[in-house]
């Protein structure tokens, strides 16, 4: 219950999250007509749908399992470690 909770306070998840689901809806649908609009996708079209749907769902998961204080910090620490060893990359 505590991930739930988690979800619902980060609007970037919630972004994800819909986004997800939309994509995965006309990934699965294909053709439909909603009032004035028709969404007639393609084969291409799906399939970029359903990689687009589930990265986002995919990202909305991490970003519950991982917060953004550990996902900061992982990538204050990479930069701390290129920044110290720029000099190894180079010559590399």
């Amino acid at each position: 219950m505590l991930s739930i909770k988690n979800m619902t306070n980060s609007p970037l998840t919630n972004l994800l999250l819909i986004a997800g689901t939309v994509f995965l809806a006309i990934a699965v649908i294909g053709q439909a007509r909603l009032g004035f609009a028709e969404i007639n996708p393609g084969f291409f079209g799906r399939l970029l749908a359903l990689i687009i749907g589930l990265f986002s769902l995919t990202g909305a998961v991490v970003l519950v399992l991982f917060p953004v204080e550990i996902v900061d910090l992982i990538r204050n620490y990479l930069a701390q470690q290129i920044q110290q060893n720029l000099g190894l990359i180079i010559q590399v």
